[in-house]
This record gives C-alpha cells, sequence and structure tokens, in this order.
C-alpha cells in the first residue's frame, strides 16, 4: 500500500539561520511558508549576545515576513563574558527560547564563542534554575582532532562533563550526526534532546566528493559514513521524542560556496518538509513524520503545539538550479532534482 497524501500539524524548525539584511529579506519567506515557527540561530556578525539585540532582530525577520503568521524563536549567542542577569533577563523576555553555544571556531561566525565552557559556569546556572535551554554545537576545534571524531570527543570532554555539573540544565544537541551522539541522547535523562536535520538523513560524507569536490554538500558537522547516517534514520523511526526536526538551512552565496575555501552550510528551508516527508516515505516510516516535525520539538520546549494542519502529496516538482539571494544567488539542496513530495496548495 502507498500513501498519496499525508496531513500533519503544521511543523516548526527547531535550528535554523536566517542571516541578516537583504539575505534575510530573500531566505526567511521559504520557512514562513513551511513552518509555523523557527528558532533562530544568533550567529549574525555581530553576534546576538544581548536581549536589546535579540529584540531588534526579531524586528527585522518579521519585516521579512510580513503577511505570515510565522512566528520566530529568538536565541542568545553565548560566549565566555554571558551574565547571570542576561541569562535573567531573556527568560524574563518569553520570546527567547534557548541560549547558543558555538565553541569558538566551530563554525560560520563562531568567533565570538565558547573558549573554554566552564567559564559560562554562572550563566549555565542561571539557565538550569530558568528552565532555558541550551542549543549545543557538539564539536570540539581542536586542530590534533580529526574533522570526522569532532562530534564524538565534544561528547566526552564538554558534554558529558558540563552535565555532571548541571544535571538539571535542559539541552538540545543540535544537528546530530553519529551514532555515538545517536546512543547518548538515547541513553540520557528527559532534559536532554537532539535536532536531526534532512541533509544527514540523505546524504553520507561521500555526496561531497562524487564527481569532483561538491561545495554545496560540504557542511558543519560534516557529512559522516554510512553507518552514521544509518543510525540517524533508525533514531528518527524509532518514534522516540527525543529527537525532533531542525533543518540547521545555512544559506551562502553561490560564489562563497564555490571558493578556494568554501563556506560550510547547506540551504534546505526551500523545500525542507517535502525533503523530510521523502526521507520518512523512503524508511517506511512516514506514520512518525507528524511527531517528529510537529510533536516532540513543542514538547521539549514546553511550548503548545500547533493547532493548523499542511497536507503533502505525492507529486514530482524539479528544485531549480538556484534562488535569488541578495544580490547574489544560492544554490538549494538538490538543485537541479526531482522530489516525489510536495506541499499542497491551501486553496487548491
Amino acid at each position: 500500500m502507498t500513501t498519496e497524501s499525508i496531513t500533519i500539524t503544521r511543523p516548526d524548525d527547531w535550528h535554523l539561520h536566517l542571516r541578516d539584511g537583504d539575505v534575510l529579506n530573500s531566505v526567511a519567506p521559504f520557512t514562513a511558508k513551511q513552518f509555523q515557527r523557527a528558532i533562530v540561530m544568533p550567529n549574525l556578525k555581530p553576534a546576538v549576545t544581548t536581549v536589546k539585540q535579540a529584540i531588534d532582530y526579531l524586528d527585522r525577520i518579521l519585516a521579512a515576513v510580513e503577511g505570515s503568521d510565522f512566528e520566530p524563536l529568538m536565541t542568545l549567542y553565548l560566549t565566555d563574558n554571558t551574565s547571570a542577569q542576561e541569562i535573567m533577563a531573556a527568560h524574563k523576555s518569553c520570546f527567547i527560547k534557548g541560549v547558543k553555544l558555538y565553541p569558538a571556531g566551530a563554525t560560520t561566525n563562531s568567533d565570538e564563542g565558547v573558549t573554554d565552557i566552564r567559564n559560562c559556569d554562572a550563566a549555565l546556572e542561571e539557565m538550569q534554575r530558568a528552565g532555558l535551554p541550551l542549543l549545543v554545537h557538539g564539536e570540539v576545534t581542536d586542530s590534533d582532532i580529526d574533522v570526522f571524531d569532532r562530534e564524538k570527543v565534544f561528547i566526552d570532554r564538554v558534554l558529558i562533563p558540563t552535565m555532571g555539573r548541571f544535571p538539571e540544565l535542559k539541552i538540545v544537541f543540535e544537528h546530530i550526526t553519529t551514532a555515538d551522539a545517536v546512543d547518548f541522547v538515547q541513553d540520557s535523562g528527559p532534559n536532554i534532546g537532539a535536532t536531526v536535520t534532512v541533509h544527514h538523513l540523505m546524504y553520507n560524507r561521500n555526496a561531497m566528493f562524487e564527481g569532483g569536490i561538491r561545495p554545496h554538500n560540504y557542511c558543519l558537522p560534516v557529512l559522516k559514513r554510512e553507518s552514521h547516517r544509518q543510525a540517524l534514520l533508525r533514531a528518527v523511526a524509532s518514534g522516540n521524542a527525543k529527537f525532533f526536526l531542525g533543518t540547521d538551512s545555512a544559506p551562502h552565496a553561490r560564489n562563497l560556496k564555490e571558493s578556494s575555501c568554501g563556506c560550510a552550510g547547506i540551504f534546505s528551508a526551500h523545500a525542507a518538509i517535502e525533503l523530510y516527508t521523502a526521507v520518512f516515505d523512503l524508511i517506511g516510516a512516514i506514520d512518525k513524520l507528524e511527531a517528529f516535525a510537529s510533536f516532540y520539538g513543542p514538547d521539549f520546549y514546553g511550548l503548545p503545539r500547533n493547532s493548523g494542519t499542511i497536507t503533502l502529496e505525492k507529486s514530482e516538482q524539479t528544485i531549480p538550479e538556484s534562488y535569488p539571494m541578495a544580490d547574489q544567488s544560492v544554490v538549494p539542496l538538490m538543485a537541479g532534482q526531482t522530489i516525489p513530495w510536495k506541499i499542497r496548495p491551501e486553496h487548491a
């Protein structure tokens, strides 16, 4: 028996990069068409480190999606100097839903990130008290650690000791990529969750090297071995509420990807829920899609589930080779290829 359409509660994206300025205006509408809410990453230049900066950024996002009912959920960027007072202000603001840990130098615009997590203990203690989640980019950045091992080493060196000091701290292990991360999340308490991207479900590391260097498949954390991809697929198909949708859609201009030192990031916001649907359909777990995309994230964050719905139908669509982005272009995930699902127009 095949499924020709599926109606689900309107989903949310629990890990999203919208950038700023003209790029924000170009990419935000893609997310607003599919998702009710999204956790917006704070790694701008300068980074969003204060409640005041988050308010200003929120206003710019709302202007970019004017006319939609999309709700941005804001975050602060954790630094060595983030104070407990700033965390208290973030919690009282109600619209800031998490604080993002970037190890310094781990990914795009992370140079202001944390050099030693123990420098943040006062902020983490206040976050634990307030129930404000720590959103973790889980990689160490030591030059002597193999890039494919950085997630596993982060678990041992950073995550486990931090949990020991703050056992009630809510933590989202973002964009997990390894069987090690899957096992860690499954074996941890209910205050530990994880987001899973669609590109890490679709691809293993061979996708970066098929017929030559494929810069538009380069992301951080980097794609891993097939055995790790299979572990991610088993996790999302299991129906375990600890794993939920987070695209990590990260737009970069084409010329910045196709350069001598290309940027890390995959733009998937153009067709994210369709691509997740295709993955869940392919592995025979389409009955698990709604909970993964629409229930487990808000439940973990202590937010209400959405009331609206979207319908996806098994109908082919061809993804454009690129989309306009500010005065440049962005190459999307699956550019020029045909995918088997699409969102049914609301008034079809």
